[in-house]
Order: C-alpha cells, then sequence, then structure tokens
C-alpha cells in the first residue's frame, strides 16, 4: 500500500435529491407560459439503460468563480478520478518530403476548440459503457484542444436535465460553470499525440446566467488574484496545459475600469507557464462585445503590454470574418508593432483565423470562408482555429433533418457516418489527404455530408507526428469498441469508451499510391458493426486484436497499393525488429504484404520488406516478426504497408492488421505494478474503485490495464480507476503495466470476494441526525464488525465528519448520532476480519438551507447583491415590503418572481429599490428555505 496521502474519490449518492416532483412542476409551468419546446435535434442526450451514468462514477463538471476560489482537489468532486497523468509527447521534426502536400508549410498551427462533454451536460463520464460516443481521431493536424461550451456545475439534479431541457436549449433551467476542465481522457490522448489540452473559459449574456468577469477578476489585499492563483493550481493538478479564454458578456458590457485588471489577470495565468489563447472578443476602448477580426490599438493589450513589455496572452483566436482585408490589416499592424516595441509577433504564431465548423459545415460558405485565409498559392496566412468541427457526430441528426425526438447519433448503427463525415472534414472530400480537391458532383450525400465546397483541414495544415526513439506500437485502437479484444479473442462483450486507451492513429487516413483499384480501408469494430452502404464497405468485419479496433483493407486488389500509415523519425539499430499481427480471413491466393519504409536520407524511395507467407489464409491472428536490422544507422521517415496481388488480379482481397511493433530487442517488460489495493467495492452497484502506485517514468510504463480475473475491465495511466461494472462477484483484480512496445508486464493481484462480504447494505438518513446503517453477513463468520462513515467532497462542517463504531458479532445494524443536515455527501464502509470491505454512498439528511451571507451593499437607493456562494442552492427570493421582485431570465424567456440559478440576467444582481424593507431568502435544490436576511429595514 503506497504511504503517500490519498484523496478519496467522491461518490455519487444513492438518492441525491428527492426532486423529480418539483422538476415536473417547473416543466408544467413553463409548458402553460407557451415557450417554445423545439430545437436541434443534435442537442445533447443522457444516455439510457446499460450505458446511464452509474452510481458512483466521476462525472466533469463546471466550475464558477466562487467554486474556483474555494477548491481544493479534497472538496472536488471525484477530483482524484479526473485527472490526466499522461506527459506532454514531444513531436519529431516537420520533414515536407513525407507530407501529404509538401507544400504546406509546417508554420501553420490549429486550435480545434470541440466539445468532449460525453453526451449530456450533466452525465458527461469519461468511463461511459457506450459504444456511440464522437471519438476525436485526428489530432496530427491539431496544435491545441480545448472545450468551449461548458458543462453543469457540481451537484446540479439530474432532474432538472428533464425532457423539456432536452427538446429545447433554451429551457436547460440550470448553472454552467464559466470552467470547463477537460475530460482527462481527452487530456490523455492529446497528450500521446503532442497536443495541448486547454480549459475553457467562458462568459456570455445568456449561459452563465448570474456569472460575470468581475467575480473571476477579485483581487485580494496584496493586489493578487486569488481565482487566477487557484486556476493555475487547478490546471497542474488535473494535468492540463492552459486557457481558452472567450469574453463575450454584454448588458451590461466589461467596464473599460476593469481591463487594466483583466490584463493583469491573464497575464498572470500566463505568467505561470500555462498556454493562453485569448477570443479576440472585447473593445478595450469600450468595453463593448466586439469582434476586430484582426490586430488592431483596440484589443492589442490582451496580446502585448506596451508598458511593461510582458506578453499577455500567446495567441487570438479571430471571429469567423477574418478574410483578406482583415489579415492585410493585422500583418501590417504587427510589423509595425514589432518595430517599435522589438517584438517578433506573427500570425502564424500569435494569431488564429477562425471557422465556424459547427454552424457552416461542408456548405459553400465553409469553402469560401477558407479562401479567404489563403494566399495566391493557396496557403494559409494565418494559424487556423475551428469552432465545434464536433457537429460530425453531435450535428448529425440535424443534417439527416431528423426531428425530436431523433437521436440517430446515440445509435450504434449510425456510426460509420460519423466516421466517414469526421475523414470528409478532415482528410477532404476523397477521403484522401494528398488529394483535397473539391469534386463537381457531391460524393457525399449518403452521410448527409458535400464534397463540392470543403477541401478539408489536410489542405491547408501539414500532418505533425510523435512517432520518434526506436520504438513504436499501434493497435489501431480508436479509444472505443462494442467489445474489448485480448490477443484476438472477446474479453468483454460490453461495449465502452475511454479516450486514455486510444492508440496513436495513422497520420494518413487513407493515402494510397496505386495504379489500379484503391482498397477500401477502415477501423474495424467486429461484426455487429455496421459499415453502412454497399459503396462504403461492405465487408464482413472480425474485430480488433487487442483493444477495440484493428485495421480492416477490403476490395479489388489489381496492382501494388502502398497504403501510407505513419509519419516518423524512428532510428534503426541492428537489434531494431517490426512485427506485424494480421487476420486474412479469405482463400489463399498468390498476395503478398510487405512493410514500406521511407527512409530520411531517400524520401522518394520505398523500400519493401516482405512479410512472409501473407498470401496464406490465417486460422485467426499470425504475429510476424520482420529483422530491420540491414538498415540500422538509418532513420524511418514513414512507414506504411505494401500490398501486392502476384500473378492475377484479386475481386475479393480481405486484410486486417491488428498491431505494429517497431522495437529494438534490447527492451524489457516492465515490472509488476506496486501497492495494487480495492479502495472502495460496491456490491449494490457492480462498482469498485482500485488504486496503486504510479510510475512517473512515463518512458517505462505508458499504461496500466486492470482485469478482473481474466476479463479487461480498461485501462489508464494513473494510480487510480474506476470500474462500472464489476464481471464477477469474487476473483482477482489485476494489474499489469504496459511498456512503449506494447508489453505487459507481470500482474499485480489483490483478491476479493463479494459473495462471502457484507450484502444487502444499506444507509439511511433521518432528519433528526441519525443514520442508520444495516447488512447481513453469513452466520458462520464470527468477530466485531467495524463501521465507518466519513463525509466527502465538499463539506459545510467545520470538520468533515468521520466516525467509527463497533458492532458485536451477531448485531447487523450501527446508527451513528449528530450527524449533519445539510446533504453533505458520505462513504459508508463496513470491515469484518477476513471479509472483502464493502461500501456505499449517500447524502446526509438535508433539512436546512444556508442563509444569503454574500457581501452585499447599497449605493444610495441601488442595492447590489453578489451571487450566492453556498454550494446548494436553487433559487433567491427578495422580497419588497413583503411582496416578491421579479427577475428576467437569460434566452428572454420571461420574468420569474425569484432569482433562478444559472438562468437570472447577470444585470439582476444589481438594481433599485425603493422599499422601506428589503430582505432575501434562500431555497436549496430540496426545497428547503432559510431564514430571512435583512438587507434594508427593520
Amino acid at each position: 500500500m503506497s504511504s503517500r496521502k490519498r484523496i478519496k474519490s467522491s461518490r455519487r449518492p444513492q438518492s441525491r435529491f428527492p426532486r423529480k416532483a418539483a422538476a415536473a412542476a417547473l416543466a408544467l409551468s413553463l409548458i402553460a407560459t407557451g415557450l417554445p419546446l423545439q430545437a436541434s435535434a443534435g442537442d445533447t442526450w443522457p444516455f439510457t439503460g446499460d450505458s446511464a451514468q452509474g452510481l458512483n462514477q466521476p462525472s466533469v463538471h463546471g466550475y464558477t468563480s466562487g467554486h474556483i476560489l474555494d477548491w481544493t482537489p479534497e472538496r472536488d468532486r471525484d477530483s482524484e478520478l479526473l485527472r490526466s497523468r499522461v506527459p506532454l509527447q514531444p513531436r519529431i521534426a516537420p520533414f515536407a518530403a513525407t507530407q501529404a502536400d509538401p507544400t504546406i508549410s509546417p508554420d501553420v498551427h490549429m486550435m480545434n476548440v470541440a466539445g468532449d462533454y460525453g453526451n449530456a451536460f450533466i452525465e458527461n463520464a469519461p468511463y461511459t459503457n457506450k459504444f456511440a460516443q464522437y471519438h476525436f481521431n485526428f489530432w496530427q493536424y491539431t496544435d491545441y484542444y480545448s472545450y468551449w461550451h461548458g458543462t453543469a456545475t457540481a451537484y446540479t439534479p439530474p432532474e432538472y436535465y428533464d425532457e423539456l431541457a432536452q427538446k429545447d436549449w433554451q429551457q436547460k433551467w440550470f448553472e454552467f460553470g464559466m470552467l470547463n476542465i477537460p475530460n482527462p481522457t481527452y487530456t490523455d490522448a492529446a497528450h500521446k499525440n503532442g497536443v495541448l489540452s486547454l480549459a475553457g473559459i467562458f462568459f456570455s449574456n445568456n449561459d452563465r446566467g448570474q456569472q460575470t468577469y468581475k467575480q473571476m477578476i477579485v483581487k485580494d489585499e496584496n493586489g493578487n488574484f486569488p481565482v487566477a492563483e487557484k486556476l493555475i493550481e487547478m490546471a497542474e493538478y488535473f494535468g492540463y496545459d492552459g486557457y481558452f479564454v472567450n469574453q463575450e458578456e454584454i448588458g451590461p458590457n466589461v467596464a473599460v475600469a476593469d481591463i487594466p485588471d483583466y490584463q493583469e489577470f491573464v497575464k498572470t495565468l500566463k505568467n505561470s507557464g500555462l498556454y493562453i489563447q485569448w477570443y479576440d472578443s472585447l473593445n478595450t476602448d469600450t468595453g463593448s462585445n466586439t469582434f476586430a477580426r484582426t490586430f488592431r490599438g483596440n484589443n492589442m493589450m490582451f496580446l502585448h503590454d506596451a508598458e511593461d513589455g510582458q506578453q499577455v496572452s500567446d495567441s487570438f483566436f479571430f471571429d469567423y470574418g477574418m478574410g483578406k482585408t482583415q489579415i492585410d490589416n493585422a500583418e501590417r499592424f504587427l510589423a509595425d508593432w514589432n518595430a517599435k516595441y522589438g517584438t517578433d509577433f506573427s500570425l502564424f504564431e500569435n494569431g488564429y483565423a477562425g471557422l465556424e465548423a459547427g454552424r457552416d459545415r461542408f456548405k459553400n460558405v465553409q469553402g469560401s470562408a477558407l479562401k479567404a485565409k489563403l494566399d495566391a498559392d493557396g496557403q494559409m496566412r494565418a494559424g487556423l482555429a475551428t469552432l465545434g468541427a464536433d457537429f460530425v457526430h453531435a450535428g448529425l441528426d440535424e443534417d439527416m433533418n431528423q426531428s425530436w425526438p431523433s437521436r440517430k447519433r446515440n445509435e450504434n448503427d449510425f456510426q460509420w457516418m460519423t466516421d466517414i463525415r469526421e475523414r470528409l472534414w478532415w482528410s477532404g472530400p476523397n477521403l484522401d489527404p494528398a488529394n483535397t480537391a473539391v469534386t463537381a458532383q457531391n460524393e457525399a450525400a449518403d452521410v448527409y455530408a458535400d464534397t463540392r465546397y470543403w477541401p478539408g483541414i489536410a489542405s491547408v495544415v501539414a500532418e505533425r507526428s510523435v512517432v520518434g526513439g526506436d520504438t513504436f506500437h499501434t493497435h489501431f485502437n480508436t479509444g472505443h469498441g462494442l467489445d474489448y479484444y485480448v490477443n484476438g479473442k472477446v474479453s468483454n462483450d460490453e461495449e465502452w469508451s475511454n479516450m486514455s486507451l486510444q492508440n496513436i492513429l495513422p497520420s494518413w487516413q487513407w493515402w494510397q499510391e496505386t495504379s489500379g483499384s484503391k482498397l477500401d480501408v477502415a477501423f474495424d469494430y467486429g461484426r455487429s458493426y455496421k459499415t453502412g452502404v454497399s459503396d462504403k464497405f461492405d465487408r464482413a468485419m472480425i474485430g480488433a486484436y487487442e483493444g477495440g479496433s484493428s485495421l480492416a483493407l477490403r476490395g479489388k486488389l489489381d496492382a501494388e497499393t502502398f497504403l501510407r500509415l505513419y509519419k516518423t523519425d524512428l532510428n534503426v539499430a541492428s537489434g531494431s525488429e517490426l512485427s506485424v499481427t494480421y487476420n486474412k480471413t479469405v482463400k489463399s491466393d498468390d498476395s503478398l504484404m510487405s512493410v514500406g519504409l521511407i527512409f530520411a536520407d531517400a524520401p522518394d524511395d520505398v523500400v519493401k520488406v516482405a512479410v512472409p507467407n501473407t498470401g496464406g489464409k490465417t486460422q485467426g491472428w499470425k504475429t510476424t516478426q520482420v529483422d530491420l536490422g540491414a538498415y540500422a544507422g538509418r532513420e524511418i521517415a514513414a512507414f506504411g504497408l505494401v500490398f501486392e496481388p502476384g500473378a492475377s488480379p484479386i475481386a475479393d482481397y480481405r486484410m486486417n492488421v491488428g498491431e505494429l511493433q517497431i522495437s529494438n530487442n534490447t527492451q524489457t517488460a516492465p515490472s509488476a505494478p506496486t501497492g495494487l489495493e480495492i479502495e472502495a467495492a460496491y456490491p449494490e452497484s457492480g462498482e469498485m474503485v482500485v488504486n496503486w502506485n504510479l510510475d512517473g517514468n512515463y518512458d517505462d510504463v505508458q499504461l496500466y490495464n486492470v482485469y478482473v480475473n481474466d476479463t479487461f475491465v480498461g485501462g489508464k495511466y494513473d494510480e487510480t480507476f474506476y470500474i462500472k461494472n464489476l464481471p464477477a462477484q469474487s476473483g482477482v483484480v489485476k494489474l499489469k503495466a504496459v511498456g512503449p512496445d506494447g508489453t505487459e508486464s507481470a500482474a499485480a493481484e489483490v483478491p476479493f470476494n463479494l459473495n462471502t462480504a457484507p450484502e444487502q447494505l444499506t444507509a439511511t438518513a433521518a432528519a433528526n441526525g441519525g443514520l442508520t446503517v444495516k447488512w447481513t453477513v453469513p452466520r458462520s463468520v464470527k468477530g466485531d464488525t467495524t463501521v465507518n462513515v466519513r463525509s466527502v467532497n465538499w463539506t459545510t462542517t467545520p470538520q468533515p465528519i468521520d466516525e467509527t463504531l463497533t458492532i458485536p458479532h451477531g448485531d447487523t445494524t450501527a446508527v451513528f448520532e449528530n450527524m449533519p443536515l445539510n446533504g453533505d455527501e458520505y462513504i459508508v464502509t463496513v470491515k469484518k476480519d477476513g471479509l472483502t470491505p464493502v461500501s456505499i454512498s449517500g447524502a446526509f439528511a438535508d433539512t436546512i438551507a444556508e442563509p444569503y451571507a454574500e457581501e452585499w451593499s447599497w449605493n444610495g437607493s441601488t442595492l447590489n447583491l453578489p451571487m450566492p456562494n453556498t454550494r446548494d442552492w436553487r433559487y433567491l427570493y427578495v422580497y419588497e415590503d413583503g411582496k416578491l421582485r421579479s427577475f428576467p431570465t437569460t434566452y428572454n424567456v420571461g420574468d420569474r418572481d425569484r432569482i433562478i440559478r444559472g438562468r437570472t440576467t447577470k444585470a439582476s444582481l444589481s438594481f433599485a429599490s425603493t422599499a422601506s424593507k428589503v430582505e432575501v431568502v434562500l431555497e436549496d435544490y430540496s426545497g428547503n428555505k432559510s431564514e430571512p436576511v435583512v438587507l434594508k429595514g427593520e
């Protein structure tokens, strides 16, 4: 067991809030107003059935400035299970000779602002067992990945995400945080590909309710910015690299007097070493929400402080209308600025011209917007930024013209469309990054896309790679699957989704060189995966060798075909070898598969290294090693696979590749992990959390695989893991470390047995402060039982609860007295000697609402009401001489007789009142109302 102090992961209560009736009443009241109910079919939906969020499943959530100010890992729900530990990997040096388009400058960088939220703003869990989720597969064109919209703040009751909220995005009556931290599994995948993962800071007039930048840029008595300091701390803890700052609020605008402090706030983040991209939406002369779409005097202070010479942010994301005129102006402005201040700013490093991917999609307007950012040779004149490129999945129902309640994007049978649409967006209209010319006729109508206007990101951004050194491996695992395979056999037949398991995917999807027919190439998820209409990919799938997918090739092989796969900088030594694991499912023929190597000293030549006997039909998966020692001292700049038909064309060629591995035979498997333990077992819900000691040397260990008995249940480079569905009630939890060549270590093991452990575990919190715990245990098991209750996460008591009772043999009930009455969360653990300890999570009784306790003030007859910072509030009532005051809501959906968390306009926090008596009352999520606080009068 590790000696380090563990921050215990938080737990979802059994029944957090009994508020279904309240949610239904709210929905009915809104329907009665006649407000619009329809919204785009592509809006978010919670998963249901087996894929619904687990009782104790960790979930990313949003944060207000107040939450950030109070943040510690111990108080933050699920914090230990929401970290990324994968270090940012270096990318290899650019090498134009192996680019699909050698004319593209590697100086063109890209910012991809998209989504990682799972499938609902409340239940966006990183351990979801659902195949039909969007999984980004094109990191090679991206330098920065950020998240723009945000997620619901912690403890938002899922009941508020009701049918009304799903039908109409204006009817989401809950609070989004101004900060959205990245899903840690996305940060893992980004870092493996050399991409910086940025959290999103977003202020707007509608989406954040009462939240405003003013709450974020507060200063302490020393002139420091405590929220900025916490943001720096959070980035380090959660493992992400910086912030995308989007300041768009109006009504009122940003106060001009606040702009110098705002500048210093951003500078504080930048000076800590974080990467900061600023969305150009603020006129610093007026404070208005204005899109300059170029660098000029009234926005430059958020890139560079001319007074002290410090850089404020790293770059700007310019609004979508940035075209030739704006780029010309920006180039002139930066040239003058550099000459005046001795700086070295450029549009390639510091300016990113935006595209509204999610709005304009594959339309003509999108192609025109891209052309406006190119020079006469078709090259980008600035960095490129896109918003919403995840529309390829999220917008599927909209593009299919499906009306409520369609959710095709949630269905496994439609994921082939997402796959093709994503390649159309990134690789271009021909699904080939080496041929990005648009077509005369639309050839993608079957996936509700268009090939006539959009040339693809690959037409303007060069592919990048992290494949360097002397070792590489891939299973072509995209990070989700319909099954999980180990050594070519199904180990776990549940659907799954975990971007932490995504391999380094091919640099080109798909670049083939042939004088004959091109093969169909796709990721193969198994026989139950629907592959679309007949002209896309209609041959039988077989699944993966390891993970959830393999690389499948199908079609007519009538000429030598070179499938380029990876851009690399791999050193070949005398002991280097390449291993190929493949499966040829059709009859034997005289075809041959070779590895095609392109060396840096001869980039125009493809050196074919035959993989012997690959024309023969295999009996399952077969692994063949190819010696590369003859090329010792040379560097592989790219490699792929070559397929040759033999004496005559093969009408139905089928080949699956399950693993490629390049390694030096001096490498050894990692040591078995240490410190494996079961942190919590939840027999009533079939969940478990396990911990171990992390090997911090990523060069030696790059992943941990978790098994229950011999069933794979997940993996991550971390020191803790949540298991959603235990596949067995007893056995052994096994943990294996994975090295850089994909080799697993020997297993660390810890036994468990829930068949003999205490069971039928319940915990009931009473309004008198009692907590009654009951269980059953086999009579044959002697000895006392210890029962512990501890409060977790954002505790509102002076000290967290941590009490233990010893219950004599024969008794199966424990009663704790004087527990909190504020709805704090707890974990109860029952231990009996020789048995597996078991736990249950829940919440203490909630009978009180904290009174309003912020520093309100009067300025003449104007009352200033800071936003409540308590964890548990839903409404703030303002009584003027005994009568409720009404307040406007965001999205202009009508006044309400209360301030509604997340939906009343921020302007409502300051208002004039001539009443002789003013008092306020808070109501929490459970319907408790606080004692009134008198703000004026007696």
